[in-house]
């Protein structure tokens, strides 16, 4: 795929359990083949590699965990435009997607469309690979959401 017009892209560390959840949301999209025009990555826990793929990309949609105070599983559409407009407690890699955006004012570029969802999750998360109840359900349900609400098709 050349330029996608959608890049779906997936953040967390999938070793902290539920800080991890945004990957295990792009895991499940990827189930299925992706709409024409849309690519699904898995961001990991985030890094200036993923700088390349969200230039290329005319709109984002970020899927990440968010350690907010609301219930496990708790899921949020935000339309950020700044760093500022980031959730304020994103986990591991906060600082990591905040310097991504600004990134592309640094390099004199408008970043593209941007939708953040996030996925609430309780602090601090132990050293596991698996999801906890509440998370092992709302992942499946965002990564509908995703797909009934901003995909394609």
């Amino acid at each position: 795929m050349t330029r996608p017009d959608i890049l779906v892209l997936g953040i967390g560390n999938t070793l902290l359990g539920d800080e991890g959840v945004g990957v295990h949301v792009v895991r499940a999209l990827m189930e299925s083949p992706a709409p024409p025009g849309v690519q699904y990555l898995d961001g990991g826990t985030g890094s200036l590699v993923l700088l390349e793929p969200m230039q290329e990309a005319r709109r984002i949609i970020l899927v990440d965990a968010t350690a907010d105070g609301n219930p496990p599983g708790t899921l949020q559409r935000i339309v950020p435009k700044y760093a500022s407009d980031f959730p304020s407690s994103l986990a591991a890699h906060d600082i990591g997607l905040k310097d991504l955006l600004d990134s592309f004012y640094l390099l004199g570029q408008e970043p593209p469309d941007m939708v953040l969802y996030t996925l609430s999750i309780a602090l601090p998360q132990d050293m596991t690979t698996e999801l906890s109840p509440a998370l092992a359900v709302a992942a499946p349900l965002a990564a509908y959401t995703i797909l009934m609400e901003e995909l394609p098709g």
